[in-house]
């Protein structure tokens, strides 16, 4: 990538006020990250959300200025990043309407694996939660997923530890950028996560680990899987909240029951209960609800064929990223066709008059 490009999402990410699903509007509707910079303030008022507060903000030369800070960190420590345009952008991830703009990774990743699930949960974990870990990942290593969580104490680095105990890739969602690590006392286990798996992180190398900081963090937790599973929560925490946000993106989640007097299962019986999350006693659990077994004996999924469509360009492209993706939003439509969202609005609408799509609750489109 090009300094000029990189210096401009930079940019963008240091905008006050400005956060992804916002920044993926400016680029979406400019049509490139560049332009974003290049546009005049009427143009960039007449996109919804934008207005003089926020343009203001955006051309401050302080954020330049740091951008080009950030960028020299960047060169020179050689750290990896992945644009949301990017291919080598995490694909469950690119689906998340607000995932970062740009992400900073660690070691040696490889996102290829379509088995991906986060386990995440109190920090304040029993040997009951983390006996049920360690056994769940240990019966989950035939199928090689990789295991996702925040390197946080509790469950989090008890979930890592088995992964690492199965020889399976795990990813640490960080809190805070990469000059810091958080807590200190799991510094031990860096290198070894390292070597088949590793680190990800949306902050600048100088950010330290805030408090709203593990909030955002969670959103990156539970976009980077299929699914997402609860091993001990109280009635209140971060773990529900990231179950909150899995759910908002239509993965699934599921929660590890307990007695209902014991305060670290009050979390996972509510989940439960509300319908907000499937009830986990054992891996075959995941493997049915995922179709993992399907996915091991390679059966090939029908392809709906295209039969006398008669589509424009435009609405062939729309077509054709449908077909092989199935239902979306239509800001994913919108960024993956690199149609502005104003222009896709009218496309949508001509495909569903001729049949071809069909509109879903919360601005989703599937075909028909």
């Amino acid at each position: 990538m090009k300094d000029e490009k990189l210096i401009a999402i930079l940019r963008l990410q240091a905008t006050k006020n400005i956060g992804s699903v916002l920044a993926k509007k400016l680029i979406t509707t400019t049509g490139d990250i560049k332009q974003v910079f290049k546009e005049n303030k009427k143009s960039l008022h007449k996109i919804n959300g934008i207005g003089p507060h926020i343009t203001t903000h955006l051309f401050d030369d302080e954020n330049l200025k740091r951008a080009e800070e950030e960028l020299k960190y960047i060169q020179q420590k050689k750290v990896d990043y992945s644009y949301f345009l990017d291919d080598d952008y995490p694909n469950n991830l690119k689906h998340s309407v607000d995932a970062p703009i740009l992400i900073f990774k660690d070691g040696n990743l490889n996102l290829n694996n379509s088995k991906i699930i986060s386990i995440v949960g109190t920090r304040n974990s029993t040997s009951y939660g983390r006996d049920f870990c360690n056994r769940l990942v240990e019966e989950l290593k035939n199928y090689n997923p990789i295991i996702v969580s925040g390197f946080a104490y509790g469950v989090d680095i008890c979930a890592h530890k088995a992964a690492l105990k199965n020889n399976l890739q795990t990813i640490a969602v960080l809190a805070h950028g990469f000059e810091d690590i958080y807590p200190k006392t799991h510094k031990k286990y860096i290198s070894e996560i390292n070597k088949t798996g590793g680190f990800i992180t949306e902050f600048w190398h100088k950010e330290k680990p805030q408090r709203e900081n593990f909030l955002k963090r969670n959103r990156i937790v539970a976009g980077l899987s299929k699914a997402t599973i609860i091993i001990e929560s109280a009635e209140k925490g971060g773990s529900l909240v990231t179950a909150d946000i899995a759910n908002s993106y239509n993965r699934d989640v599921f929660a590890l029951p307990g007695r209902t007097s014991d305060i670290y299962s009050k979390g996972c019986n509510n989940l439960i209960k509300s319908n907000q999350a499937h009830l986990l006693t054992s891996a075959e659990d995941i493997v049915k609800m995922l179709n993992w077994d399907l996915q091991e004996m390679k059966i090939p999924i029908p392809i709906q064929k295209q039969l006398f469509l008669n589509l424009n360009e435009s609405e062939q492209k729309v077509y054709d990223f449908l077909l092989q993706n199935g239902k979306q939003l239509m800001d994913t439509i919108a960024l993956k066709c690199e149609i502005p969202v104003y222009q896709l609005s009218s496309i949508l609408l001509q495909m569903e008059l001729k049949d071809v799509v069909k509109p879903l609750p919360g601005k989703m489109f599937e075909i028909n």
